[in-house]
């Protein structure tokens, strides 16, 4: 009998790689001088099936990645088990801790992953940003919708880097953010973690948002930042009826020219590292099962290389709720044939994969194919050559001073002043004064904000009152009117020479609406919730001076408030530092100069009610309500008194060769140094399909002194004026435009011109 020789374990894992290697490529993808195609054509070969499905899932490190009461890493068995043959990334790692220790238990999480996988393949470590990086210890700045008040690019991207360098310095390598979505329906329980109604506004913030978390593209390989991933592709702001999770009813023509551009800016022009696919249908085709949409358009007309993930687990809903696939398999294969690269938590979709494979080998192409972009996205985060981050850099990285500072500057730079009566802000810090600060969403530290900011002069006292709400995380609800409370806040303001209301909403009054039934966030009403009007009413009847500070996460129809304040702050949801921002402004340190990304409705009824809507909408009004808007998109006052004039054009015509270049004289009249937010709108005057009213093409933010004047310029470019035309085709067409340029969108001055072909 032979006698049989056992070689150790290691020596046989060793000659199996090797043969391995050697048989699939004559390169090796640890070879950091190779190009990244190639090394990702080095490695796939490599790959089991299986450890290829695994790099198309990510889960959530709630289910088991922990750190013990000495700060070191703890896997649940069910983790344990994921990881053993890697995994294409684990969502928020480390959120609830602070930053240096985040960073060291992703260290020792990345290690552990890179070690118990046959290839050493690092995962990528997924957070969200709504205010900064959405986890514990990092800078917070306002939400979106706030930044986008500002109307200030520049400033966005310097806050979004911010982001970008404290999430990887945590040890985190994507972003599920920034959302590309237009928001139009403030029923929409998730409309603040946008940019707006415009599409060139939204486009604008999108682009320099992935600029900046991305650092230029450049700092995703050299370590310094994460990657993008922009969402929800495409239409997800408009669900009927402002309901999370219900249809998307989308012209083509609506689609094409409004609700794309931002996502193809931030495909081409922003370059970002991933997408992610809308939760809903868009006109019956479900997003996630929708080849034309995230193939057809995404890859073939613009390009886009990065990778496709899908929101959370719904690829499988494909089935058990969207109804479209005829079983979990199905819907698995609907999402792979579509375009979805990577599946967000689902236990019930992709993970039956391998399975699949032996009924049908066709797919493993596909499969190959979604990896291959995966693959490709953790070599340009360099994340096999450099999977580690420096614990030394994170305290001194991660809230430092200038951050700090940024978020203060865009606060001051988003606050919109909606109404100021006979010029009732700024007060005065000179004078001996009492101000009363009162209201649902006072914090516990306005108070200190306010004194610290206003001096010695200015005598406070604060009271909350009551709350909107039970603060049920999941379904809040709606407290009992309670008579003393209000009581209460009356007799201070009696005793105050000037009152400060902080009223609006908050966290729990507008929220995203998850999957299960027992979670809201959306309303079918916009009106202040409480006896919030009620308050407004019994202050002002004392004849003192009322000044709201609006805080919220929708827009409210605050037609009580509009009426009775002397001044109204709009703030959405700011920074950390909120209220000592408002605190500036009110005691005139700084002149307001945000202004309204959304068009604010008198009433829900009005709805849908956006500034660039057809013209024919506007034919009618409503009986029993004012006219208009209760304030414009664009609307945003400001100390300063800036007067208009002179405007003038290059050119009277425009060919499909040339271009144009419109300009206004803006002064400054006013005693006080202040911003403005120039606009430039344009009108087709006639068109083969019904046109827009006005859409904004172009807006400046300039500053002026006191009696200063600068003539601003836009240049006017025949890709302004195209559109989808009666047959679906981009058109430009002959005929007379009007530009408009002002203050907001319905206050300017204006000229034409024609398009001649």
């Amino acid at each position: 009998m032979k006698k049989l020789f056992i070689l150790p374990l290691t020596l046989l894992s060793i000659i199996f790689y090797s043969c391995g290697e050697s048989s699939s490529s004559s390169k090796d993808y640890k070879d950091a001088s190779l190009a990244i195609e190639d090394r990702v054509e080095a490695l796939l070969p490599l790959m089991s099936l299986e450890e290829k499905v695994a790099q198309m899932r990510i889960f959530h490190a709630n289910i088991g990645v922990k750190h013990d009461e000495n700060g070191k890493l703890t896997l649940s068995d069910k983790v344990i088990e994921k990881l053993k043959i890697g995994i294409a990334g684990i969502k928020n790692p480390g959120e609830h801790i602070d930053a240096v220790a985040a960073a060291k238990l992703n260290n020792e999480l990345q290690k552990y992953i890179i070690e118990n996988n046959r290839w050493g393949i690092p995962a990528l470590f997924v957070t969200e940003s709504y205010n900064g990086v959405d986890a514990e210890g990092c800078t917070k700045f306002g939400r979106p919708m706030t930044s986008a008040a500002s109307f200030n690019p520049v400033l966005v991207r310097r806050q979004w880097d911010v982001v970008g360098r404290e999430a990887r310095l945590r040890g985190m390598h994507m972003c599920h953010s920034p959302e590309a979505d237009l928001v139009r329906d403030p029923r929409f329980g998730r409309m603040s973690e946008a940019f707006g109604e415009d599409t060139y506004l939204t486009t604008q913030m999108v682009k320099n948002a992935i600029i900046g978390v991305q650092g230029n593209y450049e700092g995703l390989g050299n370590g310094t930042h994460i990657g993008a991933v922009a969402k929800h592709f495409a239409g997800y702001g408009q669900v009927l009826g402002g309901s999370n999770f219900a249809a998307i009813e989308i012209s083509e023509r609506t689609l094409i020219d409004e609700i794309y551009p931002p996502f193809e800016a931030a495909v081409k022009e922003a370059k970002t590292l991933g997408i992610m696919a809308s939760h809903g249908d868009l006109n019956g085709v479900a997003s996630h099962g929708n080849p034309e949409l995230l193939t057809g358009v995404l890859r073939d007309q613009w390009g886009f290389e990065g990778y496709v993930v899908s929101d959370s687990n719904d690829i499988a809903r494909l089935f058990y709720f969207m109804n479209v696939a005829e079983s979990p398999e199905a819907a698995a294969q609907m999402g792979l044939e579509a375009g979805i690269d990577i599946d967000l938590y689902a236990e019930d979709s992709y993970a039956y994969l391998p399975e699949m494979v032996k009924k049908n080998p066709e797919l493993e192409k596909l499969i190959d194919r979604s990896v291959r972009r995966v693959l490709r996205t953790k070599f340009i985060l360099g994340l096999f050559d450099n999977p580690y981050i420096d614990i030394e850099e994170v305290e001194k990285g991660v809230r430092a001073e200038s951050s700090l500072e940024l978020a203060r500057e865009s606060d001051l730079e988003s606050i919109i002043l909606l109404k100021n009566e006979d010029k009732a802000l700024p007060l005065s810090k000179d004078k001996t004064l009492s101000v009363a600060l009162l209201g649902p969403l006072l914090k516990e530290n306005t108070k200190q904000m306010f004194e610290t900011v206003a001096g010695s002069n200015v005598k406070f006292i604060a009271e909350k009152g009551f709350q909107l709400t039970n603060q049920k995380g999941g379904a809040p609800e709606l407290l009992d009117r309670d008579p003393k409370a209000i009581a209460s806040l009356v007799n201070k303001a009696k005793a105050a020479d000037v009152s400060i209301l902080f009223l609006g909403g908050d966290e729990f009054t507008s929220k995203e609406a998850y999957f299960s039934s027992s979670t809201l966030g959306d309303r079918a009403t916009i009106d202040p919730v409480g006896p919030q009007d009620e308050l407004v009413e019994r202050i002002k009847a004392l004849g003192k001076p009322i000044i709201v500070v609006l805080k919220h996460r929708r827009t409210l129809s605050i037609n009580t408030i509009a009426e009775k304040a002397d001044a109204i702050l709009d703030a959405w949801d700011l920074s950390e530092f909120g209220d000592e921002s408002a605190a500036k402004i009110i005691f005139g340190e700084v002149s307001p100069s945000g202004k309204s990304p959304v068009t604010i409705p008198r009433s829900i009824g009005q709805i849908p009610f956006h500034y660039s809507m057809k013209e024919i909408n506007y034919k009618k009004e409503y009986l029993f309500l004012g006219q208009g808007p209760l304030y414009p998109f664009g609307h945003g006052l400001s100390y300063g008194e800036f007067e208009y004039s002179d405007i003038t054009i290059s050119n009277p015509e425009i060919t499909p060769n040339t271009e144009l270049e419109v300009s206004v004289k803006v002064t400054n009249n006013g005693s006080i140094k202040a911003k403005e937010v120039v606009q430039m709108y344009i009108k087709d005057e006639i068109g083969s399909v019904t046109r827009p009213d006005k859409e904004l093409k172009g807006f400046e933010k300039i500053e002026l002194n006191p009696g200063e004047s600068k003539t601003v310029s836009f240049t006017i470019t025949p890709k302004m004026l195209e559109f989808t035309g009666v047959s679906m085709k981009k058109v430009l067409e002959a005929g007379d435009y009007t530009v408009k340029i002002g203050t907001s969108s319905q206050k300017y001055l204006e000229t034409t011109f024609k398009l001649n072909k």
